[in-house]
């Protein structure tokens, strides 16, 4: 269990006229060795956390009268994405050594090519034919808690945990430089999940989705990347390759897996959209260090009572591993955890990098927020905190372009931060939340009033 920090902390109360400057934060400062943190108020309802949804079978989101275009978040304060510029960035071919090239026998790797880099993660592709698709962005459980393991969290380039509703949170992991046969329990998708669409130009798989979300989704410009059973050629199989898991005796809709192996078939004899993505290539480097940074060995992030984690830094892999939850702190109980597991590895759910980033949370109208259908805006910038080997690091995330990743520059020298090769796990929560911080340990507190 993580010992709550004794140290007494100042809280910076800061009130926005506009909910477009909720991304102005002020930098954090350094009193006698304490971090003065900023709160940031943002609209929006919250609801208390459900106490049956996190060990049982969650309920349906109810259905409301769907949004119209001037409901839409975007359509006010917050920027489109749309109106984002994109990148022009030449894409990745990934040519494999032909019979011509000169080839080293002791590495059986041909001489003077490098291997293609995955821009996602930094690192060699586990294939290099993988970069010459489109990347797969899939959404992936993390309750009902009897569905842990999940499958694929370690196989994924990056993965982005975010709030859903009713005390929870959800994954949505993307897969472009290597693959996981099956992945999932996929599950429905959210407003949020086209922030990532758009960034990485992905296919967005996800199972179902509220009628609002689903009818906005379906009049977008990435329609045609949508892959849901009930849009797809079929219900289940063979196209899009959706399979339950026959080992797990589970109700259906918390038991529906993704066959990424089986996928590029299905893209193949239906025409669907295969040419590779254009990302930039700038985002890690191996040998980075942060002029200014303090320790970051323990990252804590307590979305609810019923959702909480944090990760540990090994300083003998270099990499960050995650635990998770596995009871609720009501009634004074205290907090349980055990290592999250890949089912597909059996390897702890691990990260080279893990990215704090705080964004601000809202509702499009009444009806969203008596349902928590929250709009999540990634469009702009906002506050960050950057963790890699072993060390914190107060940033700002940046979205220049709607078509590519986040960048992040350090707070206090307004200088880039590359991230480290390897698995990046980006941890959304609200503007409004706070952290404690002390001898290497950080505890992250969303919030959304």
């Amino acid at each position: 269990m993580i010992n709550k920090i004794k140290t007494t902390w100042f809280r910076n109360f800061i009130r926005f006229a506009d909910p477009s400057d909720c991304c102005k934060i002020n930098p954090m400062r350094h009193v006698t060795n304490l971090i003065l943190i900023s709160f940031i108020f943002l609209s929006g309802c919250g609801l208390r956390a459900d106490p049956v949804s996190a060990i049982g079978i969650p309920s349906p989101t109810p259905f409301q009268p769907e949004q119209t275009a001037s409901d839409s978040i975007y359509a006010g304060s917050a920027p489109t994405p749309l109106a984002l510029p994109t990148a022009a960035v030449p894409a990745i071919i990934a040519v494999k050594p032909t019979q011509t090239q000169v080839v080293d026998v002791a590495t059986n790797t041909p001489i003077g090519v490098p291997p293609p880099i995955d821009p996602l993660t930094g690192l060699p592709a586990s294939d290099p034919d993988l970069l010459n698709r489109r990347a797969l962005a899939i959404k992936v459980a993390n309750y009902p808690r009897y569905i842990r393991p999940q499958s694929g969290l370690t196989l994924a380039d990056q993965v982005y945990e975010y709030y859903i509703e009713g005390g929870l949170t959800r994954f949505i992991g993307i897969f472009y430089g290597n693959n996981s046969d099956w992945v999932g329990p996929v599950r429905s998708g959210r407003f949020f999940d086209e922030n990532i669409q758009r960034m990485y130009q992905s296919f967005l798989v996800f199972k179902y989705a509220d009628p609002r979300v689903l009818k906005y989704f379906q009049a977008t410009d990435f329609a045609d990347f949508l892959v849901v059973p009930s849009l797809g050629i079929s219900s289940f199989g063979p196209c899009p390759p959706f399979e339950l898991l026959a080992e797990r005796k589970i109700e259906g809709y918390n038991n529906s897996y993704f066959r990424m192996s089986l996928w590029q078939p299905c893209v193949d004899k239906y025409n669907l959209p295969s040419d590779p993505p254009s990302y930039r290539k700038d985002l890690f480097n191996a040998n980075y260090v942060p002029p200014t940074s303090l320790a970051g060995t323990l990252i804590h992030t307590y979305y609810s009572v019923d959702d909480y984690n944090y990760w540990e830094y090994v300083p003998e892999t270099g990499e960050y591993i995650r635990y998770q939850e596995t009871g609720d702190t009501r009634d004074n109980h205290l907090e349980k955890y055990a290592p999250l597991i890949d089912r597909m590895t059996s390897n702890q759910v691990h990260a080279a990098n893990v990215v704090v980033l705080l964004a601000y949370h809202a509702f499009a109208n009444e009806n969203q927020a008596e349902d928590e259908v929250y709009h999540i805006d990634l469009t702009s910038s906002g506050e960050a905190y950057v963790f890699r080997d072993g060390v914190g690091i107060v940033a700002r995330w940046k979205r220049s372009y709607a078509n590519q990743p986040l960048s992040f520059t350090d707070t206090a020298t307004g200088l880039p931060i590359f991230l480290k090769p390897g698995i990046t796990f980006y941890q959304v929560i609200g503007t409004n939340s706070y952290v404690d911080q002390g001898d290497g340990q950080w505890d992250f507190h969303h919030a959304t009033p």
